[in-house]
């Protein structure tokens, strides 16, 4: 009996609907999942149908976008209070900073690049947190790249001169809202080394006194000497592992299921939610 705590829909960044992934979640080996868009909790209503209709166990999640002295950190929320305003404010900014970013970085694309702000509104779903993936997969469709990992690794990223930042609340202050709102705060992918600067002992360290309740460790992008360490830290702070693909549909490389969280952490995650 095994979770896969960390997927995303067309609400975000993946490329199915909700009960698109849900059926294909029903397929697998699966007993249940967590959706966790970004900065987004829209897609829980119809993912929670979707998962009794499938006889799956629905985890009500939120990747939520951090940023601390320009190191990009991910926050995975679970089980908050997806009503409670000052996360949503803080949320809502993002999301508005996102959008503006992505225009701007469409500006500076189409100087070079045969793309519009309507190829990326082409790839995005209803009212989604749109975002570099979007851009991608319009440069993908206009033959500029092959796939979104190439898109990343040459076009998109954050030495590229079309690269442009965008506002996120800081790490530290994402734990304590989230915590607020009654949920489980888990840090996502915290040395995924391969996208660029990450967390420092120290930052981590402080998110840990501000109630972070665990450490995303079972993921591709933690290299499996960094994984070692964050053991360690869970064991020294009695925190939560967990494991997750960080599956976005045909998005990236990453496989349903590949990493995975067990159930008994998953009735621990649920003990820890004040919702």
């Amino acid at each position: 009996m095994t979770y896969d705590l960390h997927v995303h829909s067309r609400v975000s960044d993946g490329t199915q609907s909700v009960p698109e992934l849900v059926a294909e979640i029903a397929d697998s080996d699966l007993e249940g999942f967590a959706l966790t868009d970004h900065d987004s909790t829209a897609g829980w209503t119809t993912a929670a149908k979707e998962a009794e209709k499938h006889g799956l166990d629905f985890i009500p999640g939120m990747e939520i976008s951090c940023s601390s002295n320009g190191v990009s950190v991910h926050l995975l929320s679970y089980l908050h209070d997806p009503n409670y305003q000052p996360l949503l404010d803080e949320i809502s900014r993002a999301r508005d900073s996102r959008t503006q970013r992505a225009q701007r970085m469409v500006e500076l694309l189409a100087e070079d690049y045969p793309i519009s702000w309507a190829d990326v509104l082409a790839h995005t779903g209803e009212g989604a947190t749109i975002g570099r993936p979007h851009i991608a997969d319009a440069l993908v469709s206009a033959g500029a790249v092959h796939n979104r990992t190439e898109a990343f690794a040459n076009v998109l990223t954050p030495q590229s001169k079309y690269y442009v930042n965008h506002y996120a609340v800081d790490p530290v202050r994402a734990v304590q809202l989230v915590r607020e709102a009654g949920g489980v705060p888990v840090m996502a992918h915290p040395r995924a080394r391969s996208r660029g600067r990450v967390a420092s002992a120290e930052l981590i360290e402080e998110m840990i006194a501000a109630g972070l309740a665990g450490l995303e460790i079972y993921h591709r992008d933690n290299p499996e000497e960094d994984r070692r360490w964050l053991e360690s830290l869970v064991t020294e702070h009695d925190l939560l592992a967990t494991g997750s693909s960080d599956y976005h549909g045909g998005g990236k490389l990453n496989r349903l299921g590949e990493n995975t969280t067990d159930v008994q952490t998953v009735f621990q995650l649920r003990t820890l939610a004040k919702v």
